[in-house]
């Protein structure tokens, strides 16, 4: 039942978004009473706030598996975590949104569990492009982090307007975005 809660939320989050969005009206969509709700959640925001636990904690183990692989170039590594974001929107485009639109729902106190949890995320892309930086892979004048929050605004921003089932697929996607990082647009 939690995890339907959850589910139901997320999508009527990603709709109406979490200010339009009531405990009545979660309850509703289940067919169960708000004593169900409470039993598994102390307020709205502990649910958005669990949602955005999932997502980014959910990123981070998988960003992690890629940092792994020490043996592998950092163009790879870019490629690798570009191709996570947007294969997480096929996934998970829903509590994509929730995600980065709803941040502003949560107290300070949560997002001070948050942020530094999205702050890793960049952080560890940025390693991996100083990495590549130093090691020649990557152009030397650039700043690291600037690369880095080029490379999430495209990847991230995309939630809003790529459709899986779309034109293009979600390697076609990640697999332009890592040739405009790595190549530019230019002849």
């Amino acid at each position: 039942m939690k995890n339907k809660i959850i589910e139901t939320s997320i999508r009527l989050f990603e709709r109406r978004g979490f200010a339009e969005t009531s405990i009545q009206d979660i309850v509703e969509s289940i067919g169960v009473t708000k004593g169900t709700f409470y039993y598994y959640f102390s307020s709205k925001e502990e649910l958005l706030m669990v949602i955005h636990l999932s997502y980014i904690d959910g990123l981070i183990a998988r960003q992690e598996d890629i940092l792994r692989d020490v043996s592998a170039p950092a163009a790879a590594k870019i490629h690798a975590i570009i191709s996570l974001l947007i294969q997480d929107i096929k996934s998970q485009g829903l509590s994509a949104k929730v995600f980065f639109r709803e941040m502003k729902a949560l107290s300070d106190e949560k997002l001070f569990q948050i942020i530094p949890k999205r702050d890793l995320f960049r952080f560890n892309i940025e390693q991996i492009v100083k990495e590549g930086m130093e090691n020649g892979e990557f152009r030397k004048e650039l700043d690291p982090a600037i690369v880095t929050f080029g490379i999430l605004g495209m990847a991230n921003w995309s939630y809003q307007w790529f459709h899986p089932k779309g034109r293009l697929t979600e390697n076609d996607v990640s697999d332009m975005f890592i040739d405009l990082v790595l190549k530019g647009i230019a002849r």
